[in-house]
């Protein structure tokens, strides 16, 4: 079993920046990836950005340039830093760790309000 944890969302004004943190913990010995995922009401849940266990990143075609993907050196904790925020960012982030066995597991949420 592997436990997500999330933190770092709030409100922010548009423009603004925001860097949320997702931490791994349990059975974290077969990683193939992690990442973020947003839901806003109404949506469905889609792919944000995303990093492969060999460095490897992928982002959603309305983030590139604005947000970034890391990890830590122990690859247990992903990061997205988040520039240039715009009211269409509004969402609940998930972070998600993909196994090489290609379990998925789900984080909480994390709420990220763009508002002025």
């Amino acid at each position: 079993q592997v436990q997500l944890v999330e933190s770092g969302g709030g409100l922010v004004q548009p423009g603004g920046s925001l860097r949320l943190s997702c931490a791994a913990s349990g059975n974290t010995n077969a990683i193939y990836g992690m990442g973020w995922y947003r839901q806003a009401p109404g949506k469905q849940r889609d792919m944000v950005a995303f990093i492969n266990s060999d460095g490897r990143t992928n982002y959603a075609d309305s983030v590139k340039g604005r947000f970034t993907i890391s990890r830590d050196n122990g690859e247990t904790t992903v990061y997205l830093r988040m520039d240039s925020l715009r009211p269409e960012d509004t969402a609940v982030y998930y972070c998600k760790l993909v196994t090489w066995g290609a379990a998925a597991y789900w984080g909480q949420g994390t709420q990220v309000t763009v508002s002025s």
